[in-house]
């Protein structure tokens, strides 16, 4: 497989607006600290704020870099916008991070080191910050988690991490597999790469929830299309066993 860069990053946006630029110029920081050649995938998933005309703005104030934008004309869904942002790439190495970075980015040379060694996937265990709304996350990470692990049993603790790093060879059949375009899709991706042999490498990241950014989240409607998605999931492994 031909290989243009070391390192595709796609970036989903859906109303990012609040932290967009910040946010972008931190990302950018850290891959031109080192020396990998780059791509950058924005791919607006039909947001509602002004997302749209800043990945617009950023693409025309870095013409010299590689970076790239799509807009979508209707909602696909987070799982959705990243399989079709690995479909586009043409790193060895392709990953996403949740652009809002409360995961920050100066985790992503760590992951890439990761992959430059034994392992073909590497994905972020989150460590919560010490506050209420921290508890509250990570209680309901614990839900996730213990749901998951009674249907699934699989050998990771944090599936659902918006911060994952791919060989892009070793991803690409099984991403064309994936049926979830929703928040499911953290999960699926990674049940479906166990089960084609693919080596994890988990890293410990701290998550730290930004005040300045309004949730995307709907709880209850995302968390039970995650259950259906997972039942789903489980139903079909019971037919492929």
């Amino acid at each position: 497989m031909h290989h243009q860069y070391d390192l595709s990053l796609v970036l989903a946006c859906y109303n990012e607006a609040e932290t967009f630029t910040d946010s972008v110029n931190q990302i950018l920081a850290v891959l031109d600290k080192t020396d990998w050649t780059y791509e950058i995938i924005f791919i607006d998933d039909h947001s509602t704020d002004t997302t749209a005309q800043l990945i617009q703005r950023v693409v025309q104030a870095y013409l010299r870099k590689h970076i790239s934008a799509y807009f979508h004309p209707h909602r696909l869904g987070r799982g959705g916008t990243v399989t079709e942002g690995f479909l586009k790439a043409k790193g060895r190495i392709v990953g996403y991070i949740d652009i809002d970075l409360e995961i920050p980015a100066w985790y992503i040379p760590r992951f890439i080191e990761s992959l430059n060694s034994h392992v073909d996937a590497a994905i972020g265990h989150r460590i919560y910050d010490l506050n209420f709304k921290g508890f509250l996350r990570w209680l309901s990470s614990k839900g996730y988690i213990w749901v998951r692990q009674q249907l699934l049993h699989l050998p990771l603790t944090d599936t659902e991490s918006g911060y994952k790093f791919f060989k892009r060879a070793k991803i690409l059949p099984i991403v064309k597999v994936c049926q979830d375009t929703h928040w499911f899709w953290d999960t699926e991706i990674v049940a479906r790469s166990l089960k084609h042999g693919l080596r994890f490498q988990e890293i410990p990241v701290v998550f730290i929830k930004r005040a300045d950014k309004t949730s995307t989240v709907r709880l209850v409607p995302d968390t039970l299309g995650y259950l259906r998605q997972l039942w789903r999931y489980r139903h079909e492994l019971k037919f492929t066993q």
